[in-house]
Parts: C-alpha cells; sequence; structure tokens
C-alpha cells in the first residue's frame, strides 16, 4: 500500500481537529501531537486518547500512522507557503544576469529608452533577453528583493577627465594638504552660486488631485553668493548681486586672510575670473599669505563648498516665497549666519563620497 503524502496527512489532521484549529498556532497543534504520542506510548486507546484531548479518533490515527514513519520529526511544524524561488518568473540565473547589467550598464548602451534604469526598461530588458513580458507590479517587488530603490541621479560633466580627477585625489591635493601643514597654512574651498525668488523645492500635504497653489512674485530677483569653507567647520562669505568678477574676488580674498590671520591656501573651479591677468598678478604679490590651487575641469562634485551651496537653496526654496530683493538677500544671509554657528554641519560637507578625500 502506497505512502500516503505527508503535507496531506497534516492537512487532514489539522481538519480533524474538533478544537477550532484556526484559531490554534503551530506550535499548540504540535503540543497537541506530542500529547498524542505520549499517551498512546503510555497504553491509551484511540478512543481515550480522543476523549481526553478533545480530537478525533482519525486524528489520533494520523499522527501515530505519521510518528511510527517518520518519528518525532514528522508531528513537528513545517514551514508553511511556497518555498523560497517557487512559482517566480524568472529563474536565479536570470535574475542574477540582469541585477549585473542595472549595475554596470545603463540603457542607453543596450539601446533602451532612458539614461537610468525604471521599471519600464528593465521591462523590456526582460523581454528582449528571454520573451518574458512582467507586469511592472511585479517588478516592483523584484527590485526591492533585489535591494534596487529610487534614486536622485549624481550628475557627472561628459567632459571630466576621470584621469585628472584621480590624480587630484591621489596626488595632488595630499601634496597641498602636506604643504599647508608645513607652512602652518589653512584650506578653504571657495564656489559661487546664485539663489533665485523663482527657485522652490517645497512639498506639503493636500487632497488628492488638488494640486496646491503657492503664490509667487512675477518679478525675478537673484542674490549671488561667493563662499569658502574648511575642513574645521570654518565658513566665511559674501553676497553681491552682478556678475562675479576680478575686484570681488580679490576683495573676497583679502578678507579671508584678514579674518584667518594665517596663511591660507585656497581652492576653487575654473571660472574664467579664477583665471584673469588682475587676479593672478594680485596673487603674485600677496603669496606669502595666500595662494590658489584649481580643482580639476569639470569635477564641482569634488568641491565641498558645493554642497554647502545646495543646502542653501534648499532651504530658501522651502521658505515663504520673497516679496522683494532686499527679503530674499535676508533670508540668504540669515540661513549662512547660521551655518556659520554649526562647525559640525560645515563638517559634514566634507562626508559624501566625493568629498571625503578633503576631511
Amino acid at each position: 500500500m502506497p505512502k500516503t503524502n505527508r503535507c496531506d496527512i497534516i492537512k487532514s489532521m489539522e481538519k480533524e481537529l474538533k478544537t477550532n484549529a484556526v484559531r490554534l498556532s503551530p506550535e499548540e497543534q504540535y503540543q497537541i501531537r506530542k500529547s498524542i504520542v505520549r499517551l498512546w506510548k503510555q497504553g491509551k486507546s484511540n478512543p481515550e486518547i480522543a476523549e481526553t484531548l478533545d480530537v478525533s479518533e482519525r486524528h489520533v490515527r494520523s499522527v501515530k500512522k505519521i510518528y511510527a514513519e517518520e518519528g518525532i520529526a514528522g508531528i513537528k511544524p513545517k514551514t508553511r507557503g511556497r518555498r523560497t524561488g517557487d512559482k517566480r518568473t524568472l529563474t536565479q540565473e536570470q535574475e542574477r544576469e540582469i541585477k549585473k547589467i542595472i549595475v554596470d550598464q545603463d540603457p542607453d548602451q543596450l539601446r533602451l529608452p532612458g539614461c537610468m534604469w525604471t521599471r519600464e526598461n528593465i521591462r523590456d530588458l526582460v523581454k528582449q533577453k528571454y520573451k518574458i513580458d512582467m507586469p511592472l507590479s511585479t517588478l516592483g517587488y523584484y527590485l526591492a528583493r533585489w535591494g534596487f530603490s529610487v534614486q536622485r541621479p549624481a550628475k557627472r560633466a561628459y567632459k571630466q577627465d576621470e584621469k585628472k580627477v584621480a590624480e587630484w585625489v591621489e596626488q595632488e591635493f595630499p601634496g597641498i594638504k602636506e604643504r599647508a601643514k608645513e607652512e602652518n597654512a589653512e584650506i578653504y574651498w571657495g564656489d559661487e552660486t546664485g539663489v533665485q525668488n523663482t527657485a522652490n523645492y517645497a512639498k506639503g500635504y493636500a487632497p488628492i488631485g488638488k494640486t496646491p497653489v503657492v503664490h509667487v512674485e512675477s518679478k525675478k530677483m537673484k542674490i549671488n553668493m561667493l563662499s569658502a569653507i574648511s575642513n574645521r567647520g570654518k565658513l566665511r562669505f559674501v553676497l553681491y548681486k552682478d556678475n562675479m568678477n576680478s575686484d570681488k574676488l580679490i576683495d573676497f580674498m583679502r578678507r579671508l586672510v584678514k579674518d584667518t590671520k594665517k596663511k591660507v591656501f585656497l581652492i576653487l573651479d575654473n571660472l574664467r575670473a579664477h583665471h584673469s591677468k588682475k587676479v593672478h598678478t594680485w596673487l603674485e604679490k600677496h603669496k606669502a599669505e595666500i595662494e590658489v590651487f584649481f580643482l580639476p575641469p569639470y569635477a564641482p562634485e569634488y568641491n565641498p563648498d558645493e554642497l554647502l551651496n545646495s543646502n542653501l537653496k534648499k532651504n530658501i526654496g522651502n521658505r515663504a516665497m520673497p516679496r522683494s530683493e532686499k527679503e530674499l538677500e535676508h533670508n540668504v544671509r540669515s540661513h549662512m549666519k547660521s551655518i556659520q554657528l554649526k562647525p559640525d554641519k560645515i563638517k559634514a560637507f566634507f562626508q559624501a563620497p566625493a568629498t571625503i578625500y578633503a576631511a
């Protein structure tokens, strides 16, 4: 006589409990099965066991049968639900291949739409490789299980020279740092930015289908800022309305030297005004007080001061819209002064993946 399927026996045993099995946990059901075996070994008959434990005689016979065939392991609670990997659309090998493609390549390299991976073009990729048309909702579960999430991309210029960036991080800056130590100089990273009244990053709750309205000033207003930060948590800044030029940069450097009270090593990007003849001449005359070094071209993410700029714009964008240039300037100045009082926050700008080298 063929052996009865063990899973079928377990299910049958659950149904045969006179006590409501739905309300019993697997552990409680297991205790009942153990009690059946214990009473059986004590010489109790099936009717006596059934009466004592308030179960059916059929359930008693089922438990005794599976215990006789498999021992205690046969009556232990079994893991419920389908086994890991059962009934998945993709095989484990297919999953590994898709994950590797998403990590190592972008859609454009595979002639798929978009510059970043989305559920839509991943579905196209799966269909292209395996002829499987997966629902977007199913792909969402796969991506979550793989540890993928929707993220805002870090932007990188096409013209960025990775070799020059590596030389800066591994050779040039360590040399600047060593010189600063020898000459008792302080290193600052500087940058310019502009803040407009039309920029808004705020988000807020509203009924679905009813987009919230923010009243804005129709006149476009802008205030510019030149700032410099050090990995010791120091911040200096100046606000101005016109475009950056040699005179403004020289005036800022003069103030920076005066406030620092020691030699300054200032690191800037490659804005044209930074390389002007007038700036070069002034630096030659004051090289005992300040020296300027330049980041690799098209590599703003390696400047910690860029993170200060982002922080400023996010804060201003979340405030109420300014009604005048004076109010916009006040908001910017107020935020920057609050940052000056938080050296740990300034130091945190040196902890990003691309700026940690400067910490």
